[in-house]
């Protein structure tokens, strides 16, 4: 299984911190950053250009919610034995 290194929250200054930050304030009720997510930190534009675009397409209201979403992709994770 491949080995991702990367950035933690508690871990985290200057863009990453701020991305971090701000991912957070906009999921409110959750209080880490997925892991998914942290695979882009040491790439601080990429994090937030995969945040700015994956997030409006994945996780906004439309014919599924954003919850339903969340359960599918969870699910296909799962099937391709995805830990993160």
């Amino acid at each position: 299984m491949p080995w991702i290194r990367w950035i933690n929250r508690i871990e985290a200054t200057g863009p990453v911190k701020e991305t971090y930050s701000k991912w957070l304030t906009n999921n409110p009720g959750r209080n880490e950053i997925p892991e998914i997510l942290k695979c882009f930190s040491l790439r601080p534009d990429l994090l937030s250009s995969v945040i700015d675009i994956s997030y409006p397409l994945q996780f906004s209201d439309g014919f599924l919610t954003r919850r339903q979403k969340e359960m599918i992709a969870t699910y296909v994770s799962a099937l391709n034995g995805c830990r993160y």
